[in-house]
């Protein structure tokens, strides 16, 4: 079967924007995508009227927990639960996310390696979710960071052992800790984790597996650390100096800012049940982390987007709200939609096959009533996507009924 969206704005996903497109969708692939008054609909097709409608790529999320589900005390949450609660609830926030138009994530730690078997169920259709890159256990020190989503090590040996563990479990990427983090307590976000010599066994081994490595680093120290061990991409780098923006833009390491993280934590009042220590820390770095995120976009470094989602009520399926941050803070929407398409799927290495509206991709889009270069705020609204389409298959929205 043949779908034909015809008389559409359509935003590529590279930075540009085309009007009066029809786009073919045949199986799993995009068939064509080119002016309406040049592709031709085959018999048959099943036509979409696209008039005042708008296409994007299915969008990306880099940085997402999906074991989390944004209770104020998601540490306290997750060690009171069982695991396969924890998977079940899972679920839900796979089917919230790709509801509201991102066909991928990058989940970047889980409490054990039931994100893999997560995965599966959606790639069998058992569940719905977007494609999934897992990291399954970040890797952290002893007593470090998100040491309740972590395996623990010491000494470059049992790096590189634990990676090979991940890998062989189903990882996608590879997670380490570089600093202390914000929900961990008694781990200051200044303070580098991990040693220099550990993260770059970690990026070696890695590297043999064909794998890439993200890392979680707030302060200068632990980013710098990290950029000089060789991983892809930082994140949070929320407190980013002269010296880390140079390094990563000399590198070509991604920046991965996770606005809304911070952002929903600081928000709250105290008494909110965030624990305090996690508040002061947050409300203490937000302004810094925004100021960091300006730097690096104005010098030039790659950003792809990433929300923290699970982080206290930062929840699964209000992904774009991190858009709306972005574009606050000094890029313009289309910049902010190519950070969630093409450059988070060239962060992932996915690039060859999403991230963008071109002939011979999966055909993973959204279809948007209104126009997001105008108001970001369209991505959402819920009334507003009309559809979601993963590899050919409408799986959200009213076109999907």
């Amino acid at each position: 079967m043949t779908i034909a969206i015809h008389q559409v704005r359509l935003i590529d996903g590279m930075g540009a924007v085309h009007d009066r497109v029809t786009l073919l969708v045949r199986g799993t692939k995009i068939l064509a995508a080119g002016p309406s008054k040049e592709v031709r609909i085959p018999k048959g097709a099943v036509r979409i009227d696209g008039r005042g409608l708008t296409i994007i790529p299915g969008l990306i999320d880099c940085h997402v927990h999906l074991c989390l589900g944004g209770e104020p005390d998601v540490v306290g949450t997750l060690e009171s639960e069982q695991p396969s609660y924890t998977l079940l609830k899972s679920a839900t926030h796979a089917q919230a996310t790709i509801d509201a138009g991102f066909t991928t994530v990058r989940d970047v730690g889980s409490r054990d390696h039931s994100i893999f078997t997560l995965k599966q169920a959606i790639e069998a259709g058992v569940t719905p979710g977007p494609r999934i890159v897992g990291a399954g256990r970040a890797i952290c020190m002893v007593g470090g960071h998100a040491r309740f989503i972590g395996q623990e090590v010491e000494g470059p040996a049992q790096v590189r052992q634990v990676v090979a563990e991940q890998v062989a479990a189903g990882a996608g990427v590879i997670k380490v800790i570089a600093s202390g983090g914000v929900l961990t307590p008694g781990t200051s976000p200044d303070e580098a984790q991990m040693t220099i010599e550990e993260l770059a066994a970690a990026v070696d081994a890695a590297q043999q597996a064909g794998k890439r490595v993200a890392a979680h680093a707030h302060g200068a120290t632990g980013m710098k650390n990290a950029i000089n061990a060789g991983v892809r991409s930082i994140e949070h780098a929320t407190l980013l100096d002269d010296e880390s923006e140079a390094l990563m833009k000399q590198y070509g390491v991604y920046m991965v800012p996770t606005l809304s993280a911070l952002a929903t934590t600081a928000a709250c009042r105290s008494g909110c049940g965030i624990p305090e220590s996690a508040l002061t820390k947050a409300k203490s770095m937000t302004k810094r982390h925004q100021a960091s995120f300006k730097a690096a976009h104005r010098s030039g470094i790659a950003i792809a987007m990433g929300t923290d989602a699970g982080t206290p009520f930062n929840y699964h399926g209000d992904n774009a709200q991190e858009l709306e941050r972005m574009v606050a803070f000094g890029m313009t929407p289309i910049e902010a939609i190519v950070a969630s398409t093409a450059t988070a799927a060239r962060l992932i290495g996915i690039q060859d096959s999403v991230g963008t509206l071109t002939k011979g991709m999966e055909a993973d889009l959204v279809i948007l009533k209104g126009n997001p270069l105008r108001r970001i705020e369209v991505l959402r609204d819920r009334d507003k996507i009309m559809g979601v389409m993963k590899a050919g298959k409408f799986v959200a929205g009213p076109l999907g009924k």
